[in-house]
């Protein structure tokens, strides 16, 4: 998410207003307020201790990059009961879950595997939403055999 979709003018034009040790111990929660149009907002610096690298389906490698995955499921939850924070908890718990997997290069389909699994707990019209565009259906029976299979599940 970019500072003018938080509603501020630049990155250059900001202080910080308050510092606090984040909820895990492992990240520095800062308070900012963009000097040209007074907007606030919170950004958080943690920590990378261990560098994941996104092996792509065509066969590129990247490094792992959570903003990705948060822009993924903010789309897939627009217009839900579904907040922010609970996304960037999703992320994190996904980020967590690669971490302790103890490996260094993951594949791009076993993330989009985990965001869906968490999509399907919390909501299941974002599940279709972002089950949709990640496994690409390729025609109208596609979609219908997954929409059948939530249902059945429900």
């Amino acid at each position: 998410m970019s500072y003018q979709e938080l509603g501020c003018c630049t990155i250059e034009n900001t202080k910080v207003i308050d510092s606090r040790q984040g909820s895990d111990s492992r990240s520095i929660r800062r308070r900012r307020e963009c000097i040209t149009c007074s907007r606030r907002f919170t950004t958080y610096e943690r920590v990378e201790d261990y560098e994941l690298v996104v092996l792509k389906r065509d066969g590129t490698i990247q490094e792992f990059n959570k903003t990705k995955i948060i822009d993924g499921m903010f789309s897939a939850c627009q217009k839900r009961n579904i907040s922010m924070k609970q996304i960037e908890d999703v992320v994190q718990l996904i980020e967590k879950e690669l971490i302790e997997s103890s490996r260094r290069e993951i594949k791009s389909n076993e993330i989009g595997d985990l965001v869906i699994r968490h999509l399907y707990e919390i909501d299941k019209v974002a599940y279709i939403r972002f089950a949709s565009v990640y496994r690409s259906f390729n025609n109208l029976e596609e979609f219908s055999s997954e929409l059948n299979s939530l249902i059945k599940k429900s």
